[in-house]
């Protein structure tokens, strides 16, 4: 993944309003990512633990969501399998909703999905995150990540429906 800017991801935001997305927390640490290793930008807002938010580059154009999650829904102790990433997670995936962008999203419409936790799909995927007991699964990292992507972009498509 390119690396973005601040103002690059503030700009992106498809599913809330320029004020929105110009006071929400973007991480400090940009310029410190490894780029390389991420196939979409995933955080968890420090002031607001209820809310998340993506950013990718998606067919050549960056986008961003906002996310909110449940503190009820991040409880559970089964074992869960991300949407985004396919990875399985005991108690690491949360019900995350977007708010559909435009006027179907003032209205309150939302999509969601089960998505890790931490949104740190791009590292489980790679193995540079463990997630403890692996199902095992034939494909190769590659293909993997471009699943990974591919669930990301649907993702996104149905927000901006």
């Amino acid at each position: 993944m390119k690396p973005m800017t601040e103002p690059q991801i503030r700009s992106a935001f498809l599913n809330c309003s320029k004020g929105e997305a110009k006071r929400l927390h973007v991480p400090r640490n940009l310029s410190e990512l490894d780029w390389d290793d991420l196939d979409f930008l995933g955080w968890r807002d420090p002031q607001a633990p209820d809310r998340a938010y993506l950013a990718a580059e998606l067919d050549g154009r960056t986008v961003a969501i906002a996310l909110r999650s449940s503190a009820a829904a991040s409880w559970q102790a089964r074992r869960s399998i991300c949407s985004l990433c396919v990875t399985t997670h005991s108690g690491g995936v949360s019900l995350l909703v977007a708010p559909l962008a435009g006027k179907a999203g003032k209205q309150g419409n939302s999509v969601g999905a089960y998505m890790c936790t931490d949104l740190a799909c791009s590292l489980y995927v790679r193995g540079k995150r463990d997630v403890g007991v692996k199902l095992h699964e034939s494909l190769t990292t590659e293909e993997k990540i471009r699943r990974t992507v591919a669930n990301l972009a649907a993702f996104v498509a149905k927000v901006t429906a």
